[in-house]
């Protein structure tokens, strides 16, 4: 399963929306265990493609390197990607299987249909090398931390604003 923040969530579904018609992508950061990766921060990344940056996404090696210096610097890992898919399914491709390398990290996909993101789903690569790995459906689970509200400091600064 995935878990993510709803507000990390949000935040790569409108990074989709803000490059439409191209293709977004940027990484998750965050820790795994037996139950899934959990998201503790996503990095927007640069597309690199120029030939054809409407359907298909490329991260910079170099860029890649500053976002993993990034994440240990902060005791995280990278346990995945995202990308979006302009006008099409949130569905992986050929090509996006074609391009996964890293076992046991999360692909998440949002379709953005005419510049409003829609559907977004997750995929675990699972194996142990590049000739058996495979794409699995993953779960994604939207946390939501409960906004804790002092109720008397409330209180206090509506009577002394009356």
């Amino acid at each position: 399963m995935l878990h993510i923040h709803y507000t990390d969530y949000e935040a790569l579904r409108a990074h989709g929306e803000e490059t439409y018609p191209h293709e977004c992508c940027g990484v998750l950061l965050g820790k795994s265990d037996a139950e899934g990766n959990y998201v503790r921060q996503i990095v927007r990344a640069g597309n690199t493609r120029t030939d054809s940056a409407h359907n298909r996404y490329n991260i910079a090696p170099q860029e890649l390197v500053k976002i993993q210096r990034h994440a240990r610097g902060l005791g995280l890992d990278i346990v995945g990607f995202y990308h979006s898919h302009p006008d099409h399914p949130a569905q992986w491709s050929p090509t996006d299987f074609a391009e996964a390398h890293w076992i046991g990290c999360s692909y998440v996909i949002t379709a953005v249909e005419k510049g409003t993101a829609a559907v977004t789903n997750s995929f675990l690569l699972t194996g142990t090398t590049e000739e058996d790995k495979k794409f699995s459906d993953q779960a994604i689970e939207i946390e939501v931390q409960p906004v804790e509200i002092d109720v008397v400091e409330t209180v206090s600064e509506q009577k002394g604003q009356a």
